[in-house]
């Protein structure tokens, strides 16, 4: 199953109604902690697997 344009305009201009547009960048920027945080966290895992190693 494909999702073209329309669908994604149609997603984008309901989540603009639920949320409205100034809580939109706020969510995005929760968002972009998250993904870092989960990034740092997965590279400190690795990071100690390799000392543990030494």
């Amino acid at each position: 199953m494909r999702v073209g344009m329309p669908e994604i305009l149609i997603i984008a201009l309901v989540v603009l109604l639920l949320f409205g547009g100034k809580k939109i960048p706020e969510l995005m920027k929760g968002l972009g902690k998250g993904v870092k945080s989960f990034k740092d966290g997965m590279n400190g895992d690795i990071e100690e697997d390799k000392k543990e190693e030494k």
